[in-house]
């Protein structure tokens, strides 16, 4: 019997990181300097290169491909292992952005699979920290902007100026589909879920220069086809409001993954009978000791643990709020 599995973070630095990671993952064993900028955690990724490798139990030091093409679909799920293979169809990350994100768009699986021979990129974002006034971009301000309109605004450097800002708090959620222009902002922490790929399109990035004096390479040209212009910013924002109770509240459900948020106060079992899915747990807030049939994990702010699709219930311990993520 399986058991939940966890796994090691990879870290990864960033331009426009913090050092919020740094303190967080110290007790992890990931070797980090409280010196340097990090911007991003994988938690369970399985990106050509930076597949995530098992921290736990007798299948620690193997990756997760590898557990993926022996336990199949007892561990992600039959329909899932028949569609994606030994790939895991969802990257999980924390991300601390101190300085403002590059303004970007992902392409759709389509135009991915034709350009890149990779899956598109769907995500979505849980705010779990943020500083007083932060804000982030997502979409248009004007819902009927035309692309002869954006171009115009790429060549001038004006693009901020179109661009639907929303200052953000605790519990904020959005939903940012393959296509949907956006950046995060400085002094804000999220939870990310997306698909698995690492295909981005930088549009903008704030006349800043790396190490080296060097502005990051842009991909205005590739961008243009695979902006959405008509997605409507105002439909891909909500806000988790606790219950002040335990129990879960579905957040978000479409093709790649569904999420909720759960909260727990002292104990709560979720059934998982009829669910031919995995199920990961990412730790918002607190700690959680989370039992399945094959044993137990705990994981804190930030981590994440991969519950098997064979597991018929998860029992989770502690005072905690989690995101609890499946594909239906």
């Amino acid at each position: 019997m399986l058991y939940p599995i966890k796994f090691r973070p990879r870290v990864k630095e960033r331009i426009w990181g913090g050092h919020a990671i740094a303190a967080m993952k110290a007790g992890s064993g990931a070797r980090l300097s409280p010196d340097k900028l990090y911007g991003e955690s994988w938690e369970l990724s399985s990106v050509s290169g930076d597949v995530s490798v098992v921290a736990n139990g007798f299948l620690k030091g193997n990756d997760l491909n590898e557990i993926v093409e022996v336990y199949m679909g007892d561990l992600v799920g039959e329909k899932i292992f028949e569609r994606y293979g030994i790939g895991f169809p969802l990257l999980v990350k924390y991300l601390d952005c101190n300085d403002v994100l590059s303004v970007q768009v992902h392409p759709d699986d389509t135009l991915a699979a034709e350009r890149h021979d990779s899956a598109g990129k769907t995500e979505m974002w849980y705010v779990v920290d943020c500083k007083p006034g932060a804000a982030l971009y997502v979409g248009f301000k004007n819902p009927e902007i035309t692309r002869e309109e954006y171009i115009e605004a790429v060549a001038k450097s004006t693009l901020p100026e179109l661009l639907n800002r929303i200052e953000v708090s605790p519990g904020d959620i959005f939903f940012i589909p393959a296509g949907v222009v956006h950046a995060l902002g400085a002094g804000i922490e999220v939870i990310e879920i997306q698909q698995t790929s690492d295909i981005t399109y930088r549009i903008y990035d704030w006349d800043r220069v790396d190490a080296s004096g060097r502005p990051r390479e842009l991909h205005t040209a590739l961008a243009v086809d695979a902006i959405d212009f008509s997605a409507d910013a105002r439909e891909l924002h909500k806000h988790y409001r606790s219950s002040g109770g335990a129990g879960a509240a579905e957040v978000i459900s479409c093709d790649y993954f569904n999420v909720s948020v759960v909260e727990v106060a002292s104990e709560l079992v979720r059934d998982r009978m009829g669910i031919d899915s995995f199920t990961v747990y990412v730790c918002i807030d607190g700690t959680a000791e989370i039992a399945s049939e094959g044993g137990s994990e705990r994981i804190a702010r930030g981590e994440a643990v991969l519950i098997p699709a064979e597991a018929d219930s998860v029992k989770i311990n502690g005072c905690c709020r989690l995101l609890e993520v499946y594909v239906k």
